[in-house]
């Protein structure tokens, strides 16, 4: 069987992992680093580039590249509008999906997405030596069907087998180990760049059972970026403020200055770029959580609404676990421990903790591990419109998924020649105040209202994706839905994804390894050149620098070229041919350095 990896398609990072010798480990790239930031950008020749080298473009390139596009998934331009004046690239919808235009091209939100899973299984099969097909991928226990469905969608469309979807608290209840527990109830508090969640689970004899869920999926990391940016926006000089590129690098700077306020008084907020004026600005973390107090006192309101929903109270919660990057911040560690009267956990990385919970749902479905069981639940309710434009529910909200739900409904006139199904998810008595889903009629003989009797059954398998059968108890005659919502990508959509990305793979390929081969190439030119320019100001002989001005302009020529394999070959020789004169420029520059210091000193 081929090897099952767990995902965690994050907002601002993901990462993929699998099962090591009875442990979860995330895997790693060539430099050890297993995080992939979640950024794509349309490079040269139209490839996409994803991760660092994207996120590197998110200043120089703004307009062609894309972050956060997980908050995009399943969602309609009326979700989104209220933030598309902070976002630097284009967003319109075209036949009910959200269209992102990078350059002279658009994406959905699917297809970016599989951008990120096509690098995270590339990392994964070149880890383990073989391909990789069967995932699990995590969303947030939040995430509507809709986002879900977006979610399975982009999993295809990058070439892998979506086994199941799992909430993000539960793969971290998983990768605690929490099933060791005898009983107990556990509070799952998970605060990532783009998405908040908090679960309430009850653990019985290595069963989870999810009693509630609540969050928002957009409430983030990037919010509190966006709050501090806002506060210190006015010491910017205006003639600045629509310096869209000047903008996005602030922005960064500011996500920099919170991470160093999670260990440190106080952080310098520093914007330079060439040809602008610079910014310099000191933040203290009193100022920082002044502005970002908001932002998390938004999560203790979903935290009491979800104890609420479980019939609990805080002294019932044995445990708290956090997860996602921004639980770091000590306000939020302070304000979960006084929400709930306990430190949390926090002994695993919390950026990590979803993959290897993932990982280990993997292992589960693997059959490698059979003392644990999951029993998630329904994040919103889920009915049909009924007569007058009323929500009926079926499924209620917070039910234990899997699960299936009959119920039988008749006509409201008489000679009725067919009724509506109209799918909706929700929380709202009228149907028109609650998100439409699916809509699809089904025949009926005419009789007299009241007399005919049509039985409707949601099933929602273990990935909460619902399918709706309708039938009319009388002829026998039925209809059956799985439900892909508005904002999805219909079957031929998603298949002519899969069949473009194995039909141009080859070619894609080939522009990311020159690509990569001419990004080391610029690193090693700069470094050259630079010592070229260091030695020179140090008095280095000039005759000792032809030799290697020569071999830096031969590697600039070859890194020109579209051969990919030329261009590492000449790195090679570079590397090998320059490696004695380099040492040597360098040892007489800093010679030439020091003595130049010791001589103006005296």
């Amino acid at each position: 069987m081929p090897p099952i990896v767990g995902i965690d398609l994050g907002t601002t990072n993901s990462l993929v992992a699998y099962m090591k010798d009875g442990a979860p480990v995330c895997i790693p790239d060539e430099r050890g680093r297993t995080l992939v930031p979640s950024v794509i950008s349309v490079g040269e020749g139209g490839l996409e580039l994803v991760g660092d080298l994207a996120r590197g473009r998110r200043i120089t390139a703004h307009d062609r590249t894309v972050f956060s596009v997980k908050r995009f998934m399943g969602r309609s331009l009326e979700d989104v509008r209220d933030e598309l004046h902070l976002l630097p690239f284009g967003v319109r919808e075209r036949g009910g999906l959200l269209q992102i235009r990078l350059l002279d091209r658009e994406f959905t939100p699917q297809e970016l997405s599989a951008f990120i899973l096509r690098e995270l299984k590339r990392r994964a099969e070149k880890h383990l030596g073989e391909e990789v097909g069967p995932a699990v991928i995590t969303v947030p226990a939040y995430f509507n069907d809709a986002q879900r469905q977006a979610t399975k969608a982009a999993g295809l469309i990058a070439g892998l087998k979506v086994l199941r979807i799992v909430n993000e608290p539960t793969a971290a209840a998983l990768a605690y180990g929490l099933s060791n527990r005898d009983r107990g109830v556990v509070a799952v508090y998970d605060f990532g760049g783009g998405t908040f969640d908090i679960s309430i689970l009850r653990i019985t004899d290595g069963v989870f059972h999810v009693l509630s869920t609540n969050g928002d999926t957009h409430l983030g990391g990037d919010d509190i970026d966006q709050a501090l940016m806002d506060r210190l926006l006015p010491g910017v000089p205006e003639a600045l403020r629509a310096d869209a590129c000047l903008l996005q690098a602030l922005r960064q700077a500011c996500e920099r200055a919170k991470c160093d306020l999670s260990s440190a008084g106080e952080a310098r907020v520093v914007v330079s770029m060439p040809g602008r004026a610079e910014i310099d600005l000191v933040v203290t973390r009193r100022q920082l959580e002044g502005v970002m107090r908001p932002v998390v006192e938004r999560t203790r309101t979903a935290c009491l609404a979800a104890l609420k929903d479980a019939g609990l109270s805080a002294s019932d919660v044995d445990e708290v676990l956090l997860v996602g990057g921004s639980t770091r911040i000590p306000m939020v560690r302070s304000l979960v421990a006084e929400t709930f009267g306990c430190e949390p956990r926090c002994e695993l990385d919390p950026d990590e903790v979803v993959a290897l919970g993932a990982a280990v749902q993997a292992d589960i479905l693997a059959g490698k591990t059979r003392d644990m069981l999951l029993l998630d639940v329904t994040p919103l309710s889920l009915g049909i419109e009924g007569f007058g434009g009323v929500m009926n529910v079926l499924v209620p909200r917070n039910s234990t998924i899997p699960a299936s739900v009959k119920e039988a409904f008749t006509t409201a006139a008489d000679n009725q020649t067919a009724v509506v199904v109209h799918v909706l998810q929700g929380e709202r008595e009228l149907a028109a105040e609650n998100r439409s889903l699916a809509r699809f009629e089904l025949p009926v003989d005419p009789l007299p209202s009241g007399l005919a009797r049509v039985e409707v059954e949601f099933l929602i398998d273990a990935d909460g994706i619902l399918n709706v059968t309708a039938r009319d108890l009388r002829t026998g005659r039925g209809q059956s839905v799985e439900v892909i919502p508005s904002h999805g990508l219909t079957e031929d959509e998603i298949l002519g994804m899969v069949r473009e990305g194995i039909e141009h793979g080859r070619e894609d390929m080939e522009m990311r390894w020159l690509v990569e081969a001419r990004t080391e190439a610029d690193i090693v030119l700069n470094a050259a050149r630079k010592a070229v320019t260091q030695a020179r100001a140090a008095g280095v002989p000039e005759e000792r620098l032809t030799r290697f001005t020569e071999q830096i302009g031969e590697l600039a020529r070859v890194r020109d070229g579209t051969d990919h394999g030329a261009i590492r070959g000449a790195l090679k020789r570079f590397n090998a041919e320059t490696e004695d004169l380099a040492a040597k420029i360098m040892d007489a520059a800093v010679k030439s350095a020091l003595t130049g210091k010791s001589l103006s000193e005296a």
